[in-house]
């Protein structure tokens, strides 16, 4: 589903003003691979992200949307990194920024294959090849990499 609907309910009042949004990062490890989504609204790689549903558990979020996007079960291991995107506009004109909890997460079961309407490829990629991203991104995937024990955050 690529808009929650409680955020179609709040951009009837709102419009395409900027929204803050609290959202979560799924960087799924297996082994030395890292399972990564192309998305459909700008065709690039990036790790299982996603909005945090009304009263839903940041941990139980992720392990929705890599469900949802991918198909493979995993599990939430540890908070990596807090930080907050830049501003996204969507291609609607929508205007977000998303605090973002970064978990490292591994892979349990299932085939990875595109899920849902949001992702055009999923592709698990070895940890020394990984695609070209965004730097944010970069950033999300190095604070689970490192194997940091404390959650990093950004000052």
């Amino acid at each position: 589903m690529p808009i929650p609907p409680f955020v179609v309910e709040l951009r009837k009042l709102v419009g395409t003003h900027e929204l803050w949004l609290p959202a979560v990062t799924a960087v799924v490890r297996r082994g030395d691979e890292l399972l990564l989504t192309r998305r459909a609204d700008n065709d690039a790689w990036a790790p299982v992200t996603g909005i945090v549903d009304p009263g839903e558990e940041p941990g139980v979020a992720a392990r929705r949307e890599a469900l949802e996007e991918t198909g493979v079960e995993i599990t939430v291991d540890r908070l990596a990194s807090v930080s907050v995107s830049p501003q996204v506009t969507h291609a609607n004109g929508d205007l977000g920024v998303y605090l973002d909890l970064t978990f490292a997460c591994t892979w349990v079961a299932g085939e990875a294959h595109v899920a849902d309407d949001e992702n055009v490829d999923v592709r698990w990629w070895p940890l020394d090849g990984l695609p070209p991203m965004e730097a944010f991104l970069e950033e999300r995937i190095a604070s689970v990499l490192a194997a940091e024990t404390a959650t990093r955050f950004v000052r």
